[in-house]
């Protein structure tokens, strides 16, 4: 019978987990302003290792008194930064080196499992009731969106943004564990036998 594991034992499976982990992922949120929504993105993005988290337009902060009720302490574990426009958001992302990937329904957009998520991604979500903005749509390296097949044409903006980063996240650690080469021997080889009669 499986039981829950010891605090222990979760930390050493986190450590094997970020030996296993190379890629940078980061986060652009565009005019999220429900303290709740914020705070549930913030302990995603802290659990899974966001590096930057970019707040732009309206965007409610870490320091509202709301945003701990769901974010449980982990707004405090996290390097965040608001901008006052969302190109200004695009433009620190790309200086830091990520390509920029935004989550939307949009009519350009690929389905997440197929988007380009390899290497240093930064995703980008908009707001709660109208999503991503002209700007940040025009502005991001790639479009992506959650397929769904249920009745509901739409997820929360924590949801998808979780679902959003454990993809970016479990694209890499799909990929087969590197097996270490064997060493080369520096022993010459035998020499071949002389050719001829015996």
């Amino acid at each position: 019978m499986s039981t829950q594991l010891r605090p222990t034992d979760v930390k050493r499976l986190n450590r094997q987990w970020r030996r296993r982990t190379e890629g940078r992922v980061s986060l652009i949120v565009e005019s999220v302003t429900q303290p709740f929504n914020l705070g549930s993105i913030l302990r995603t993005c802290a659990a899974f290792g966001v590096e930057t988290v970019w707040l732009t337009g309206n965007s409610v902060e870490p320091t509202h008194p709301q945003v701990g009720k769901t974010a449980l302490g982990t707004e405090h574990k996290l390097r965040w930064e608001k901008l006052r426009t969302t190109p200004e958001a695009i433009a620190a992302a790309r200086g830091d080196g990520y390509r920029v990937v935004a989550v939307e329904l949009a009519d350009t957009a690929l389905p997440l499992h197929e988007a380009p998520l390899e290497g240093d991604v930064c995703l980008a979500v908009g707001a709660e009731d109208h999503g991503c903005s002209p700007a940040l749509l025009n502005g991001a390296d790639a479009l992506a969106y959650i397929p769904q097949i249920g009745r509901v044409g739409s997820l929360n903006v924590a949801v998808a943004t979780a679902i959003a980063v454990a993809e970016t996240r479990g694209r890499e650690w799909r990929r087969p564990v590197a097996v270490a080469e064997p060493a080369e021997t520096t022993a010459a080889a035998p020499a071949p036998e002389a050719a001829g009669p015996r």
